[in-house]
């Protein structure tokens, strides 16, 4: 049974309750998709930790919404639908388009938890001052899911399904634009720790992309290489939720000793 633990907006999914975890993990999704992507992971970090994962508008349960454009509508309704959920300590999962939003969203609330938010990973995208000029939003519907299917993310037999393509395109392309129009502004780096999770052969992430990151927090910094893709993280996941179970314990040995803020 999944939670849906904001009645109004609908953001947050509990798929496993944990009420005796010792931190909460808020995984943001990538462009294009849901808080169901990160249902195997919920299930591998509990107890330990209870996983919050965001469901934005437009998708699934929420398709009859309209689905937002821009990365400040998005942090805007994410900051919102978190407003309850930051009593434990905090850790930030985002991948693709959901690391921008996860780093985005933790230098909105990081002045506001009093030394909660206990680090955030951000997988398969490029530091925010990096630049690359990115059209995807802008081409016809068979090139957005030509897109998509390149980057081995979605079950072919999905995007060969003609009604399924209709009812995720206009999420899609909404996400898309998003991101591909995000502007970093500048401003303080994080206290938190920052790390970095890439696959050796991104497309979309280079060794010294990944590496600007390290320009955005003042605490530890730190790149997790994995074989493979964009989508690594599935094709790895064994190892990625090693890696984030490890990092959680820095993360709270950090936070209980000081070093982390």
């Amino acid at each position: 049974m999944v939670d849906v633990l904001d009645s109004s907006q609908r953001w947050v999914r509990r798929f496993h309750p944990a009420p005796d975890g010792e931190v909460t993990v808020v995984c943001f999704p990538h462009a294009g998709g849901s808080a169901g992507y990160f249902a195997p992971l919920s299930a591998r970090l509990t107890p330990r930790a209870e996983v919050l994962a965001l469901q934005y508008p437009g998708r699934q349960d929420r398709r009859f919404e309209p689905a937002l454009t821009s990365v400040g509508e998005l942090v805007e309704g994410i900051v919102e639908a978190l407003s309850g959920h930051t009593g434990r300590p905090l850790v930030f999962f985002g991948h693709s388009m959901g690391a921008t939003l996860a780093f985005e969203t933790a230098r909105r609330l990081e002045p506001e938890l009093g030394g909660r938010l206990l680090g955030l990973v951000v997988s398969g995208r490029r530091s925010p001052g990096t630049v690359r000029r990115e059209t995807v939003h802008l081409r016809d519907d068979a090139g957005l899911i030509a897109e998509v299917r390149g980057l081995r993310g979605t079950a072919p037999a999905l995007l060969d399904d003609e009604e399924v393509v209709r009812m995720i395109l206009p999420a899609l392309r909404a996400d898309y634009t998003a991101v591909e129009r995000y502007v970093y502004r500048p401003g303080p780096p994080l206290r938190c720790p920052l790390y970095v999770f890439t696959g050796d052969a991104d497309p979309h992430v280079s060794e010294e992309e990944a590496a600007g990151w390290a320009g955005h927090t003042r605490a530890d910094f730190r790149i997790r290489t994995f074989s493979g893709g964009h989508f690594y993280l599935a094709e790895r996941s064994e190892q990625v939720i090693a890696a984030l179970r490890e990092d959680m314990t820095g993360f709270q040995e950090r936070s209980r000793t000081g070093a982390g803020h």
